[in-house]
């Protein structure tokens, strides 16, 4: 959520120091100082005017964005994704780029939830004698008979 309305409120009403904006809104001191200067450039002050809302505040500050609130998100196929990001110089940062630039203001960040619910084995379920399992670790083992002294390759 935008606060936008909150800062110039508190700012330019209140008169209170850009520390003390970020303490009161939970936004960094550079993210503040930004809007503050779009403000005076825009030759904003308070109380705004009544018939500008806050979607078409956003787009004052930020013309280029989609300022449209979103109803509903988009959730990502996570199983492509955790597949994706098996390729080499995949990142989830990439992913995440692509995944605004193909639904904006829907965004998603619980990949990391999603692989805590994956399970870490594999059951497989066989009848007895149906199957032969062998581990294979590298090269054979010679392996001698003590009472002719021949060596066979297991």
């Amino acid at each position: 959520m935008r606060k936008i309305r909150d800062v110039l409120r508190l700012r330019i009403s209140g008169e209170l120091a850009v520390r003390q904006l970020s303490l009161s809104t939970k936004l960094s001191v550079g993210g503040i100082q930004k809007l503050l200067n779009t403000a005076k450039a825009l030759d904003l002050s308070w109380p705004l005017p009544s018939d500008l809302d806050d979607s078409q505040l956003a787009a004052l500050f930020y013309p280029r964005t989609d300022t449209r609130r979103s109803e509903r998100f988009e959730i990502p196929d996570w199983p492509a994704v955790h597949q994706e990001l098996k390729r080499r110089h995949m990142t989830k940062q990439l992913l995440w780029e692509e995944y605004t630039q193909q639904y904006p203001n829907r965004c998603y960040s619980c990949y990391r939830h999603w692989c805590g619910r994956q399970k870490r084995s594999m059951r497989q379920h066989h009848k007895a004698g149906e199957k032969c399992f062998l581990d294979y670790c590298g090269p054979t083992v010679p392996i001698i008979n003590s009472s002719t002294g021949e060596v066979k390759e297991a």
